[in-house]
């Protein structure tokens, strides 16, 4: 595992600060953002940066950090929302930035923030079925231009306490590059995490309420946050009571539980709905905000960086995408 993070740090006071228009034609108070979210700060690379760039960095850390020869990579996957562009695959760049050769398969998988997940179990089971021995999946998001477009949204005069709701989880939004590697366990040169059982629900009745678009050369965005973590949670119970039937996994089991990084209403609402220990999370939205698709797995790379005993505990990767998508994944579980 390997991660990229942007040099500048952005507050949440310091965006409230860009939306004095608003708050002081709306009366409202600087310190909501972070007091509604959990979200203190994040991180951003420049507007003009490419998801490729961020994506390929992570990936050059991976391959000098673990020792891996880029001819042994079989297959290369950019899991991100954020893309170069819609043609050619992001991952055509992260391959001739990182050097990889033409024996490397290159795709982009995306299905929101759960593109990353989706991506590991693919690359699992195509190990499984012997098609190849090792894949590096890397995910980079810059949330800048969405996040900038909203600010200039919400100044706008015609705006009420009722309007600015759809638009309020977009300031939540950072930026981050991760990337993974993935392989048979022949391959593997130290003791490293393996992937255990995976289960996933998916419920499409509730896929207007995050819907993110281009305008022009702009990224647009509209949630129904409130609605959306009723759905998210009801998504997740479905795909973490299956989890629990085929992993015989219970409740306390896992000693690490990794979410999605939306904030601390989402976090506290999983883990009560769950019924899971809350002692046992590691987040990192408090620092770096909703990095997409990138949040859940810098967030466990993290959490093993932080403490490198995280590695070896049994873990759950508890991922949910809008759409609506949840997927259970454990981690050093053996059948």
């Amino acid at each position: 595992m390997a991660y990229s993070l942007p040099e500048q740090i952005v507050t949440s006071e310091q965006i409230e600060h860009q939306l004095s228009p608003l708050y002081d034609r709306l009366g409202l108070k600087i310190g909501r953002l972070e007091l509604m979210t959990g979200i203190k700060e994040r991180r951003f690379w420049p507007s003009t940066s490419l998801a490729s760039a961020g994506a390929a960095e992570a990936g050059l850390k991976l391959l000098e950090h673990e020792g891996i020869s880029p001819e042994g990579v079989d297959l290369l996957i950019h899991s991100s929302v954020c893309r170069d562009r819609l043609e050619p695959a992001t991952a055509s760049y992260v391959h001739r930035i990182m050097g990889l050769p033409g024996s490397t398969q290159i795709m982009d998988i995306s299905n929101a923030c759960l593109g990353f997940l989706n991506s590991v179990v693919l690359a699992s089971g195509m190990i499984e079925s012997g098609q190849i021995r090792r894949a590096i999946i890397v995910s980079a998001e810059n949330g800048k231009p969405l996040v900038d477009k909203t600010i200039d949204i919400l100044n706008q005069d015609h705006h009420t306490r009722q309007s600015i709701k759809p638009y309020f989880a977009n300031l939540t939004i950072g930026a981050s590059a991760v990337a993974w590697s993935i392989c048979h366990k022949d391959e593997l040169q130290k003791k490293s995490p393996t992937l255990g059982t995976c289960e996933s629900h998916t419920d499409t009745s509730f896929n207007h309420l995050c819907e993110g678009d281009t305008s022009g050369d702009d990224l647009v965005m509209q949630t129904d946050s409130e609605e959306l973590l009723h759905a998210g949670i009801s998504v997740a119970q479905r795909a973490w009571s299956k989890f629990s039937q085929s992993s015989g996994w219970v409740n306390n089991d896992p000693e690490l539980l990794i979410t999605h990084q939306v904030g601390k209403a989402h976090t506290n609402a999983v883990f009560q709905a769950l019924n899971l220990d809350p002692l046992r999370n590691f987040s990192s939205y408090e620092l770096l905000g909703n990095c997409g698709a990138s949040s859940l797995p810098i967030t466990y790379t993290l959490a093993c960086e932080d403490n490198g005993e995280n590695k070896h505990k049994k873990a759950v990767l508890m991922g949910i995408g809008s759409g609506l998508s949840s997927m259970m994944l454990s981690l050093n579980h053996l059948h």
